[in-house]
């Protein structure tokens, strides 16, 4: 399978869409059927949303590895899994032929669910994307020689909803670490993603090289949105327009703007369901016009 930073390589003018899926909770494979109509570049599989069980990241990717024609993308969070925990997942990985790994912390339990679990955080999420890069090279955690190597695309999160100068230091340590490849969080602005981008180079002296899927959040009426929505998006929602066509007014503009990799994320709904089929809508948008 291909490596996101290999396609990009590759095809370094056309448009790349990943797009966020949701593993279910429940281990029948007619739930992860929504997957095979996506047509997306790269499907990013989530890591537990919503703080829920849900089938592990790393057999849902291999699922829709296995009967899709995307390649697949898929998130580990520092939450929950010790350090031989997590090296043995991502060894079990490259078995399966996983190339793309995205490493997130993981959101904080809350109260209630600390009195029936706990975080465990035994590495932060820069020491586990270095700890990659190492199993890359062929060492474990502890320094010992692995009997193979892998081969990881290693990828970490940006989120520009929060304090500006804050994610620019993560993300410069994020790229020390061993980041190739970023999954920003839906902004609002294309210029807020150039204002990073440049505050990034004069702070750090150089050019913030790896590559960035810049993320649009789909909103349907009656969903749920994470952060402030442009004024336009609402208003535009309460007229009744819909939201698949939102959406590509908001990427036209993120390629108007020069950027050429989506990540798309589809509605999202209370009780976890997602509107997979809008974003369908969305990517065949984008598939059937080559020019865009």
């Amino acid at each position: 399978m291909t490596s996101v930073v290999e396609r990009r390589s590759q095809n370094p003018d056309s448009v790349f869409f990943a797009c966020d899926f949701s593993p279910p909770r429940g281990a029948d494979p007619k739930l992860l059927s929504p997957a095979l109509s996506l047509t997306a570049d790269f499907i990013s599989v989530a890591y537990n949303p919503g703080r829920s069980v849900r089938i592990n990241s790393v057999l849902a990717a291999d699922w829709i590895q296995q009967k899709t024609q995307s390649d697949v993308i898929f998130s580990l969070s520092t939450r929950d899994i010790n350090k031989i925990g997590l090296q043995s997942l991502l060894l079990g990985a490259q078995l399966a032929r996983l190339k793309n790994v995205v490493i997130v912390k993981g959101d904080n339990l809350s109260s209630s669910e600390l009195s029936m679990t706990k975080s465990v955080h035994d590495f932060k999420p820069t020491e586990l994307l270095s700890s990659i890069v190492a199993m890359n090279k062929g060492f474990d955690y502890k320094g010992k020689k692995l009997q193979a190597s892998t081969d990881f695309c290693i990828g970490a999160t940006i989120d520009l909803n929060n304090c500006m100068e804050r994610e620019i230091n993560l993300t410069y340590h994020k790229v020390q670490a061993g980041a190739q490849f970023f999954l920003m969080q839906p902004v609002s602005n294309p210029n807020v993603v150039h204002s990073f981008i440049d505050c990034y180079k004069k702070r750090y002296g150089k050019h913030l090289t790896s590559m960035l899927f810049v993320g649009v959040q789909m909103v349907a009426p009656g969903g749920l949105a994470f952060g402030q929505l442009p004024e336009w998006i609402t208003k535009d929602l309460d007229a009744g327009r819909p939201c698949h066509d939102i959406a590509v007014q908001a990427i036209s503009e993120l390629l108007d703007a020069g950027f050429r990799s989506i990540y798309l994320i589809p509605p999202v709904f209370k009780g976890g369901r997602r509107g997979y089929e809008d974003a369908k809508k969305v990517l065949d948008e984008f598939k059937s016009l080559p020019d865009k």
